[in-house]
């Protein structure tokens, strides 16, 4: 590993403020430019946050920021696309954020907790500034998107001239995910968040040693593993959904949903390990992980290789070693 290279005191140049600005832009005009794909690639919009913080510092990178929320004000004026100025902020403090969490050289469980907590916390704020203007609350403002967004669907699926009979069993099946949505839209919220700050750390790891920074040393990704006390939390929430208390059961699915997406990243690992192991190549490693995203039963497959794990061991890294000096028999 390089050595670090500390933030620099000289006045940041022309193509420094480019870089960053015009990067996180580019990244945030995906979403609304890029069909399908856009509003993933906008996900990375904290990345050039990050980098431009840990090489040039915080102070240099708050004033990148600032200059990027007008930008993006500009250009939410001109596309009539408000939601590019909260995207800017939110993802912009995300990068602070990282680039602090990294100075403190914590551990990847707890840089991509407390990113995800920080990240919904922004996230929750900027929802209830926007819910000033119309008088909502943040879940209101999250109901009525959800509305809106199922009513433009099933209005493009009117249109298309379906059978009135289906069209009105798309409509029921319409209202029932909702329903479902809403129900689970905590946890989502969460998971969301914790993908965005996990997508940021990992790819920031090969863009620091290509720039030659200090890389986050996480340890060896593919012996990670979720703390064995969180089974007794699944065991809590299984029992706690067949209780006739409501809200007992909103909060149990939701934990849940959230443990068991902890287990899925814990069966990754084990799948890395044996990725790792037997030197598979990288395009086949992309098609492994593609066919698992693709086939459902193939996520809870990798979810309960992670809850089992804590018993079975899948991959030998807690055999006790035999105690020197002993006696072998």
């Amino acid at each position: 590993m390089g050595q670090r290279q500390r933030p620099s005191e000289e006045p940041m140049k022309a193509h420094q403020v480019l870089g960053c600005v015009g990067t996180a832009l580019a990244l945030l005009l995906a979403s609304v430019w890029i069909p399908v794909v856009g509003p993933f690639i906008s996900l990375l919009t904290p990345l050039p946050f990050l980098y431009t913080s840990v090489k040039l510092g915080v102070s240099e990178t708050v004033k990148l920021t600032c200059v990027s929320i007008l930008a993006s004000g500009l250009i939410a004026a001109f596309t009539r696309q408000p939601q590019l100025i909260f995207l800017c902020l939110e993802f912009s403090l995300l990068g602070l954020i990282l680039s602090e969490i990294f100075r403190r050289k914590w551990s990847i469980g707890t840089t991509v907790l407390v990113g995800t907590c920080l990240l919904m916390l922004i996230g929750l704020l900027v929802l209830a500034v926007a819910g000033l203007r119309r008088g909502l609350g943040p879940l209101e403002m999250v109901h009525g998107y959800l509305q809106e967004s199922l009513e433009e669907t099933a209005r493009l699926y009117s249109q298309v001239g379906v059978d009135p009979e289906k069209a009105g069993e798309f409509q029921e099946y319409l209202g029932v995910l909702r329903e479902g949505i809403a129900l689970v839209y905590p946890s989502l919220m969460a998971l969301a968040s914790a993908f965005v700050v996990w997508l940021n750390v990992i790819l920031s790891r090969p863009l620091f040693r290509k720039r030659n920074l200090e890389v986050p040393d996480f340890g060896a990704l593919d012996r990670w593993q979720s703390p064995e006390l969180m089974v007794w939390g699944v065991i809590a929430a299984g029992f706690s959904l067949f209780l006739s208390f409501s809200p007992l059961r909103l909060v149990a699915v939701n934990a849940l949903v959230i443990l068991l997406a902890i287990y899925f990243f814990h069966g990754l690992s084990i799948l890395l390990f044996y990725l790792n192991k037997y030197r598979v190549p990288p395009w086949m490693r992309l098609g492994v992980y593609a066919l698992i995203l693709l086939q459902q039963i193939l996520v809870i497959g990798v979810s309960m290789a992670g809850l089992f794990d804590q018993w079975l061991d899948l991959r030998r890294i807690h055999q006790k070693k035999p105690e020197l000096g002993r006696k072998q028999l």
